[in-house]
């Protein structure tokens, strides 16, 4: 396939990626603007392959747009320091470390509603009354 050029769809169906997905990080510059067909079509190389599957794969793992934009900049330049790559993955280390944190706090609490909860009605739920910022009317 290294000489192959791969349609839209193709690149979709291959990085499980939406064609609409494909065009806005095109928009955005994470990919470049594909050469065209004589049919105007979009016709991508094997390297735009690559490089899907890295923004698809740092998604997956949470990585903003912004922070992807800069790991593809570095990664585009292979000589230099991989120091700025690490500072972009402790960043985001310390992100999912609040988000778990966050987390852990949302899970001590429902377990604490759930606790108390009498199986009565939703008249008497805790749940229903933690969520309510004010006292829910009853028509």
């Amino acid at each position: 396939m290294t000489n192959k050029h791969l349609t839209i769809g193709t690149l979709s169906r291959m990085t499980a990626t939406k064609v609409e997905t494909i065009r806005f990080y095109e928009k955005s510059g994470l990919l470049a603007k594909p050469a065209r067909t004589e049919g105007n079509y979009r016709s991508y190389a094997p390297a735009d392959l690559n490089r899907l599957s890295f923004i698809r794969r740092a998604r997956d793992l949470g990585f903003s747009l912004d922070q992807i934009r800069v790991l593809l900049d570095l990664a585009d330049d292979r000589s230099r320091s991989c120091e700025a790559v690490d500072e972009i993955a402790k960043e985001h280390l310390a992100e999912v470390e609040r988000k778990i944190a966050d987390l852990k706090a949302l899970q001590r609490e429902l377990d604490r509603l759930l606790s108390q909860c009498r199986c009565g009605t939703v008249a008497e739920c805790r749940i229903i009354e933690t969520l309510s910022p004010l006292p829910l009317e009853v028509n």
